[in-house]
């Protein structure tokens, strides 16, 4: 029976798997911060995408080629640290882990490098924040996100490190459980930014 939600422990990863239940509901309960912040800045796009002040729009913009590339890796890299997690709940082999750990990170620096491709592209034709509201909107929402999949890369990095020191101690697998919370939340906040940011602008 599941105690909180996403992957859980079970008796003998103890005590890790009794210091999850607090741990990783708390985690939820802190995520629920960045939901309302991607939430306004959400709402903060719509209200302003017909704000273009006779500036570059969409179409003069993205690249949806590079858009659909992003989407994959990031979604396959949520499938990557799944992985990774149930590796370390079943197997608990640190070499079978670092794998999984390792293509979740190639594939989020990946994505990070495409999508900074096109936001250098973006400022080269004259895309840049102060040119209109929606300019405005769409730097205050997707590059937020780049942080936060940057953050939780240089998080993937930490944990491997202490795998590596220390193995695969209650430390290591409550913050991989943490980590990987994290890591589907910014997947589903990418869907929501392919869909309301570019496709909804280009269909």
């Amino acid at each position: 029976m599941s105690r909180h939600p996403g992957l859980n422990l079970d008796a003998s990863h103890a005590p890790a798997h009794d210091q999850a239940v607090t741990l990783v509901f708390g985690f939820w309960v802190f995520m629920m911060s960045d939901v309302i912040v991607f939430g306004l800045l959400f709402a903060t796009y719509v209200a302003m995408s017909d704000a273009l002040a006779g500036g570059p729009g969409p179409h003069d913009l993205f690249e949806l080629r590079t858009v659909f590339i992003e989407t994959l890796l990031l979604l396959i890299s949520s499938l990557t640290i799944g992985m990774a997690s149930l590796s370390m709940k079943h197997e608990r082999d640190d070499a079978r882990l670092f794998i999984w750990l390792g293509l979740t990170f190639g594939l989020g620096l990946a994505f990070l490098s495409y999508e900074l491709h096109d936001f250098a592209s973006m400022v080269e034709k004259g895309g840049v924040p102060s040119r209109s509201g929606w300019l405005s909107a769409f730097w205050a929402l997707v590059p937020l996100h780049a942080l936060h999949v940057s953050a939780a890369m240089l998080w993937l990095v930490v944990i491997a490190v202490q795998v590596l020191i220390f193995g695969q101690d209650s430390e290591v697998k409550l913050g991989l459980l943490r980590l990987t919370v994290l890591w589907h939340f910014l997947d589903i906040v990418w869907i929501g930014i392919f869909t309301i940011v570019y496709l909804g602008e280009l269909g």
